[in-house]
C-alpha cells in the first residue's frame, strides 16, 4: 500500500525517440542517465521506461528532460503517458 494520497503520486511511462540524430544511443542513454540521477523509482523496459514517484518530481524530471535535450539542439518526439494510480491499493 502506498504512504502517499492519492494525486501525490504518479506514474509513468517515457519513450524517447531522436529524430534526425547521428547519435541516436547516445541521446537515449543520455535521457535514461536523467532518469537514474532523478532519484525517483524506474524501470527500464526494451521499448520504454517506467517511473513512479511524487507528482511535482515526476513533472520536473520532464520537464528537465526536454531543457537538456533541446538545449543540445537534439530533435525528439517524447511519448509520455501518466496515471495517478501507481499500481498500488489506495484505501
Amino acid at each position: 500500500m502506498c504512504g502517499l494520497e492519492k494525486g501525490n503520486i504518479v506514474s509513468c511511462e517515457i519513450t524517447y525517440f531522436p529524430i534526425d540524430s547521428n547519435n541516436y544511443l547516445d541521446d537515449i542513454n543520455e535521457v535514461l542517465n536523467l532518469i537514474k540521477d532523478s532519484g525517483l523509482d524506474y524501470d527500464i523496459g526494451i521499448l520504454s521506461t517506467t517511473i513512479k514517484g511524487e507528482a511535482k518530481k515526476v513533472f520536473n524530471l520532464i520537464s528537465h528532460i526536454h531543457e537538456k535535450m533541446s538545449s543540445e539542439d537534439c530533435n525528439y518526439t517524447m511519448n509520455i503517458m501518466i496515471s495517478n494510480i501507481c499500481g498500488c491499493k489506495l484505501q
